[in-house]
């Protein structure tokens, strides 16, 4: 149990890098307003979950590795991203 530890803690790492990476290139793709660092990071973690699953549906696999699992996470983001902005609506600000 003491060795899997720190392999957890390091999945664990992996996790929130590719979750902010994600985050914030389907952000940056979506040409959606950032949401912060922690934002992104929700963003990726839940775009990755939902990419897979969609993905996962049609049959689509991207890869496997940090490059597939980076493409899940974007394109999960990018549907996530889409989905907020028809729920929420572009908060734009108006100048005078």
């Amino acid at each position: 149990m003491r060795k899997l530890l720190p392999v957890i803690k390091m999945e664990i790492v992996v996790v929130i890098l590719i979750g902010a990476t994600a985050g914030r290139l389907g952000s940056i793709i979506y040409k959606g307003s950032g949401l912060g660092l922690m934002g992104n990071i929700f963003i990726g973690i839940l775009g990755s979950m939902v990419g897979y699953l969609l993905l996962g549906k049609f049959g689509i696999n991207v890869g496997s590795g940090w490059s597939g699992n980076l493409l899940t996470g974007v394109t999960g983001a990018i549907v996530l991203l889409f989905i907020l902005n028809i729920v929420f609506g572009k908060r734009t600000k108006k100048y005078s």
